[in-house]
């Protein structure tokens, strides 16, 4: 057996853990659920002791699946989303909940509870006391971040705010389990925490002027006095942690990652051509429940309503611009869920043993002879995507979902169509993303995709058409994984660097073009329809006199 890298993810909803050599070949995976609670319209909480837990099931079961022995393992990287975790002195869970039960001590990223605070953030922009840490985020805070998550437990739970000696974003907090070092990722505190990364400072004035100079007082102790480049070794693994885990201690342990830019580490280097040389040309496109959108450059470039530019975030010496869908996989789930043909559906597709994307794929291809192309059967019908708001380029999260067309039919065509224009307005929201990345000065014109969304054949082929993007699939689908080896492989003295591991244990599998003239003179009309429906959400609130 070859010296392996186990890489963790912690998504949503799941743990999944795999094995990879020196190579980015995987030799084995495995996942596990953990729960999650919503205690209120916006609220969405987990557990980290569940997600530890989760975390251990999966990682014995990538070692079943390779026939791995715990020696085989010489380094460990975690990624995870950027979710809060609260602990107490003796690191035991601090509720983050109205429920009051500690068990629920997790702020899920997805969580809008600290829009008002958001809000309150954002209207500082031009005071000399903020306006630096939100010129590194496009100009404008997401509830989504941690400084307004952290605004709201102080404000309306000050016994919890009191009790947590330790707040972590869930991939820092996986490396402290595993190793009991108190490092903090570059990646998760530049990209959600308003660290200053190009200077290797928190930011005084920042908190002091938000409302929480407790942080600064304590000099950052509960939030991080050391932080560090993603894969540098942040310690070992410790007895207790590999106990739980089936590992040896003493393993190499890397300086964690958010799921998506580890998803960027392992998608970047798939693309043909030298990477160094055409970064500025690739966009990482993680699609998930939501989707993450990663550019690197030289030089920094601030674009309004774009996370960053953060420094050294993602590839260590280049600048990272990060755009964001907030409802992308979770807003076509809802699609079919919510429609009156959804139960018929799961039905059919489990009689049949396939998915109900597949069948739906499927039902659009009978439905396309009488398109001239196959995505003009939505030219009457429109989806604007901004279910949960909008991440970027607008970073509205007061944005809602639209939709534009619907005839009086609960049919099964009718619900194909509906998906069909879903999947279109979310690929044209990356459309809008890229727009604004290339008027700034990117020459993005290939996607390298990986994620949930990507595996269903429809999402690929209109995010290629409504872009006009050639989009590389990985030979590793499985890219967020592969990228949290990587750093495993960096921590374990393997690989020299971040970028070297990126060269070699990447590569590609699959190229999809954008379609003909026809199908890009189409997406240029259903583009303008796209914007315009903003526009118009904006029109109807002025008549409401909101």
């Amino acid at each position: 057996m070859p010296r392996l890298y186990l890489g963790v993810d912690v998504g949503t909803s799941s743990a999944r853990a795999a094995l990879f050599d020196s190579h980015g070949l995987r030799h084995g995976m495995g996942s596990a659920a953990f729960p999650i609670w919503r205690p209120a319209e916006d609220f969405v909480e987990q557990s980290s002791d569940a997600i530890w837990n989760a975390v251990c099931d999966s990682v014995h079961s990538a070692l079943r699946e390779a026939h791995a022995r715990a020696e085989d393992v010489v380094g460990i990287g975690f990624d995870a989303t950027c979710s809060l975790v609260a602990l107490d002195a003796n690191d035991r869970p601090v509720s983050v909940s109205p429920d009051g039960h500690d068990a629920q001590n997790v702020i899920v990223w997805m969580d809008h509870r600290a829009t008002a605070q958001t809000e309150r953030i954002n209207a500082t922009r031009d005071s000399a006391a903020t306006k630096q840490a939100l010129r590194y985020v496009g100009g404008t805070m997401s509830p989504e971040m941690q400084p307004p998550k952290l605004l709201w437990l102080k404000e309306n739970l000050p016994v919890s705010w009191a009790r947590a000696a330790r707040f972590f974003d869930l991939p820092d907090f996986l490396v402290y389990r595993a190793t009991g070092s108190e490092v903090r990722s570059l990646c998760t505190t530049v990209c959600k925490w308003a660290y200053i990364g190009r200077e290797d400072r928190w930011d005084d004035a920042f908190f002091r002027g938000i409302g929480l100079a407790e942080l600064v007082d304590d000099g950052y102790a509960r939030i991080g006095k050391t932080v560090r480049p993603m894969g540098e070794r942040a310690g070992t693994l410790s007895a207790t942690a590999a106990q739980g885990l089936g590992l040896r201690e003493g393993i190499a342990v890397g300086v964690a990652i958010i799921d998506a830019h580890a998803g960027g580490l392992g998608l970047l280097g798939a693309a043909e051509g030298s990477l160094v040389e055409n970064l500025e040309h690739r966009l990482a496109l993680i699609g998930g429940t939501s989707s993450c959108h990663m550019a690197v450059s030289v030089e920094p470039r601030f674009i309004d309503g774009i996370w960053g530019p953060y420094w050294s975030a993602m590839v260590p010496g280049f600048w990272l611009t990060e755009g964001g869908q907030s409802a992308t996989g979770a807003l076509i789930d809802h699609t079919i869920e919510s429609h009156a043909r959804a139960r018929e559906l799961h039905a059919e597709a489990k009689a049949s043993g396939t998915t109900v994307y597949a069948l739906l794929n499927h039902r659009l291809d009978a439905l396309a002879g009488s398109a001239p192309v196959p995505a003009a059967l939505t030219r009457e019908l429109h989806v604007y995507p901004d279910f949960h708001g909008n991440r970027s380029p607008l970073a509205d999260p007061s944005l809602r979902g639209m939709i534009s067309g619907l005839r009086l039919s609960d049919s099964l065509d009718s619900l194909a169509l509906l998906y069909l224009a879903t999947v279109q307005g979310i690929a044209h929201g990356t459309r809008q993303i890229i727009d604004a990345m290339n008027t700034a000065g990117y020459r993005i014109d290939t996607l390298v995709a990986c994620g949930g969304d990507t595996k269903n054949p429809l999402f690929v082929r209109e995010h290629a058409d409504a872009t006009g993007c050639e989009i590389v699939l990985p030979r590793e689908p499985e890219a967020v994984l592969l990228g949290a080896a990587m750093l495993g492989a960096v921590a374990s003295g393997d690989a020299r660097t971040l970028l070297d591991a990126m060269s070699t244990m990447n590569g590609a599998q699959t190229v999809v073009a954008p379609g003909s003239s026809e199908v890009r003179a189409y997406h240029a009309q259903k583009h303008r329809a796209h914007l315009r429906m903003h526009d118009d959400q904006l029109a109807y609130r002025a008549l409401m006199g909101s």
